[in-house]
């Protein structure tokens, strides 16, 4: 089924409904951004995605007055977006020293710090940002966390739809089938597969799930195995029906986006193939220039709220067309090359197919989506014209912070829309390359 849901279990907790929100009332990237870029609003330039200019405009802000709550919070978020860690710091600390409750706040340094490795940190603002498991879990992390060992792996796809499933082993154990998901925040696996690698968790929580509830379960896992990689330390979890059987069986785990950002990692579609290195200053720079050789544009990468990548890119309609931040959804479950979000499609003229809904699950939470065909979407030089993507009109172009990124976003990149490329995605200098064609 057409079906870009979230394996993400904690959005769930956050009430993720967005899909069947209100009907957008904020402005479209690409001309509005443009428009809005001279006129000091530091929320509409972060709204709109320009968040360098937002930054330097909420820095105004506190030089006039540095009690700004808002302006200390926002910054310190446009300088995690782009993983400077020094900046995020500096503004998220700012925050809570004018408000040590500001859930928000807490949740962003706490986001900041797991992103360096510093768990221990972490765990007073996960609390603090009503997060008790979050907080448990980091706490119970002893020495270094997410150590890799090897030089590289190239892990073959072992099937590449409805999801790609790679194979990789946990602490020593035969090999099990893990798919990927950048939508998706931590490395998780079945019940039953925790308990084969002898996991206890040192957290737990009961959450609503679909027609039900589930249990989730937080651990430690001493070693994953992928290939060449090694991983030893690493934050896993696991989740489990009340009677303590395992909520999916479509594959036996499911590797997300703090894994990787932990890597340079190269989703190579078209070779259909997981390129996995450390990710060093070096490994980075010979990417970069490989990419380039390849034809690829560098382009930028944000990652907001823990593990949703985001870049520039464009959709195009019968009306005209919008360049603009855009989602980066790399594996998962998905026939579309792209999904559109709100207004978007109606306002570019795109072409949907009114008369044939598809009922489908959006984090978890029922949704309703139509076909559509966009005359050309676009990431950087690669393109798709006239593909199937799918809509839903009342979904939001922004959806504020807790439960979305607080910036406009057009749509989002899908699985079939990589199957002709190769995309390094380098969180060293946060940097997106996608060339046509099998990586080198």
């Amino acid at each position: 089924m057409a079906d870009d849901r979230q394996w993400d279990r904690r959005s769930v907790l956050r009430g993720a409904v967005v899909l069947a929100g209100a009907a957008a009332t904020v402005p479209l990237l690409g001309g509005p951004a443009t428009a809005l870029a001279g006129s000091g609003d530091a929320d509409a330039l972060f709204e709109a995605g320009e968040f360098e200019e937002a930054g330097r405009a909420y820095e105004e802000i506190l030089k006039k007055d540095p009690k700004n709550l808002h302006a200390a919070r926002r910054r310190g978020y446009v300088g995690l977006l782009g993983n400077k860690f020094a900046d995020a710091e500096k503004y998220l600390k700012m925050a809570i020293a004018l408000a040590p409750d500001d859930k928000d706040a807490n949740y962003f340094l706490a986001d900041c710090y797991i992103r360096q490795d510093k768990f221990a940190l972490s765990a007073p603002h996960w609390k603090a940002a009503g997060e008790d498991s979050y907080a448990k879990w980091f706490a119970a992390v002893r020495g270094a966390a997410y150590q890799v060992h090897g030089d590289i792996a190239r892990l073959p796809f072992q099937q590449m739809d409805p999801s790609p499933l790679v194979e990789a082993s946990v602490n020593s154990g035969p090999t099990k089938r893990f798919t990927f998901y950048t939508g998706a925040p931590n490395l998780s696996m079945r019940a039953s597969v925790a308990k084969e690698a002898g996991l206890s968790p040192v957290a737990s929580q009961k959450i609503d799930y679909e027609d039900g509830t589930i249990w989730a379960y937080y651990g430690i896992l001493e070693s994953f195995k992928l290939g060449g990689i090694e991983l030893r330390n690493v934050p896993v979890g696991w989740s489990a029906t009340e009677s303590g059987e395992d909520v999916d069986t479509d594959s036996d785990g499911l590797i997300g986006t703090w894994v990787f950002y932990h890597l340079l990692t190269t989703f190579d579609y078209a070779g259909r193939q997981l390129i996995l290195r450390p990710r060093t200053a070096a490994t980075a720079k010979k990417a970069r220039a490989a990419a380039t050789k390849a034809g690829a544009e560098s382009l930028p990468l944000w990652l907001a709220r823990e593990q949703y990548l985001h870049s520039t890119g464009s959709f195009a309609g019968a009306a005209g067309s919008r360049t603009g931040v855009v989602g980066v959804n790399l594996g998962g479950v998905s026939e579309i090359a792209a999904g559109v979000r709100g207004k978007t499609g109606e306002q570019l003229g795109i072409r949907t197919d009114l008369d044939r809904q598809i009922g489908t699950f959006a984090q978890s939470h029922p949704a309703v989506v139509y076909p559509c065909y966009p005359k050309e979407i676009r990431l950087g030089n690669a393109v798709a014209k006239e593909v199937y993507c799918y809509t839903n009109p009342n979904q939001p172009v922004n959806v504020p912070s807790p439960y979305g990124t607080g910036f406009d976003t057009m749509g989002w990149f899908s699985h079939c829309f990589w199957k002709p490329y190769n995309i390094t995605v380098d969180f060293t200098d946060m940097s997106l390359h996608v060339a046509r064609g099998k990586a080198a």
